[in-house]
């Protein structure tokens, strides 16, 4: 049996490769492993470790102990120590590492590193400050990529990669987002509580090329929300440096009754909370892919998400940048918003997915790897 071991770091990269391991596991060619790090065992922030615990795998390496320094460059240094011992004890024939965050960073040179078949979910793709020089990074030490739509494919190939190692599976969380068997609202509101009719869910995250201004846009950002007078569902940041002074923002919240707020929410749960919200607003990339396949309103604030779309395209978007009034503005417009889209799947990724694992010609993808150069 072929082992393959999935890195998840983040509440976000598990909604993305939550089918793709639920395949992997039941197949009887192929062998899940789960090494849950970073963001994941952060108790402020949910301790979201838990929820993939819960999902039953039978191999689970949960890495306690790992530092939250908030320095990425030590905490990735930390990880890639963690994981080379992992990986020696299991000998995995394939690392598989999702989208721009340190931990897949870590599993991507790890795997290069040590002469394993490294795959990356979502390569190819613009993300915006740091995150999208890791992800380019960690696309140069794959040597598969199973990559959203041709867009991304195209960039791959612009940067020297291999047209055969590339393969269009989609967004693999669409696969969850148009499944038949997500908690129905009546569920998820009284599992967190919520007991709002209509509601907005507000997500922004620390962009970290911009820490000087940070404190003064989420200022901005909060301001805009509670003049709003809607009511909001609010899930706290990621870990970048920084999100603590969000959280300190978001103290403003507490004994407001139009505010919801949670460290995390379980990925189906929040996927029926999105399909039902009037619009979401932030700089998360929820907004940017998750809301369109729905037709939800996003409004996309700064420059976190930056080229990752186009207004023309993603019709559902409205961009604005930290400013009060100018979010105020975007908010009365979210009813001219709801427009469906479908730029990165249909919901079949993880059969896309299974079909390349099942090819053996994969398989024999050369691990020594060589630059393409482009129209030559």
């Amino acid at each position: 049996m072929k082992k393959i071991v999935f890195i998840t770091g983040t509440r976000a990269d598990y909604g993305k490769m939550k089918s793709l391991m639920k395949e992997v596991e039941q197949s009887d060619l192929l062998e899940a492993y789960i090494y849950i790090s970073g963001m994941h065992l952060i108790d402020v922030l949910g301790d979201t470790y838990n929820e993939v615990l819960k999902d039953g795998y039978k191999n689970i390496h949960v890495a306690y102990g790992l530092a939250n320094t908030r320095i990425a460059s030590y905490d990735l240094g930390d990880v890639i120590c963690n994981l080379t011992g992992y990986v020696k004890k299991i000998k995995p024939d394939m690392i598989v590492v999702h989208g721009d965050r340190i931990d897949a960073l870590a599993g991507a040179a790890v795997g290069a590193l040590n002469n394993i078949l490294v795959a990356h979910i979502e390569g190819g793709e613009l993300s915006g400050t740091i995150d999208e020089s890791l992800r380019h990074s960690i696309s140069k030490l794959a040597h598969v990529h199973f990559v959203s739509n041709a867009e991304a494919k195209d960039r791959l190939i612009q940067m020297g990669e291999m047209e055969e190692s590339i393969y269009i599976i989609g967004s693999p969380d669409i696969d969850v987002m148009l499944s038949k068997n997500l908690p129905s609202i009546d569920t998820v509101k009284e599992r967190y509580k919520i007991n709002f009719d209509q509601y907005a869910i507000l997500m922004y995250h620390p962009v970290t090329t911009e820490y000087e201004k940070l404190a003064g846009n989420i200022r901005e950002v909060v301001d805009a929300v509670i003049d709003s007078d809607k009511n909001y569902v609010v899930v706290y940041p990621n870990n970048d440096k920084g999100y603590e002074l969000i959280l300190n923002e978001y103290k403003r919240f507490s004994n407001n009754p139009r505010f919801k707020v949670f460290p995390s929410i379980r990925f189906e749960y929040f996927l029926t909370l999105l399909k039902n919200t009037e619009f979401i607003i932030g700089n998360s990339s929820a907004g940017i892919r998750e809301s369109s396949v729905y037709g939800i309103p996003d409004i996309d604030i700064g420059t976190r998400q930056n080229r990752r779309y186009s207004l023309a395209t993603s019709k559902n978007i409205q961009h604005v940048n930290e400013n009060r009034a100018n979010i105020l503005s975007a908010i009365h417009k979210t009813p001219e918003y709801v427009v469906t889209s479908s730029q990165f799947g249909d919901g079949c990724s993880s059969e896309a997915f299974m079909k390349a694992l099942y090819d053996e010609k994969m398989w024999k993808t050369n691990i020594q790897k060589n630059f393409v150069d482009f129209n030559m």
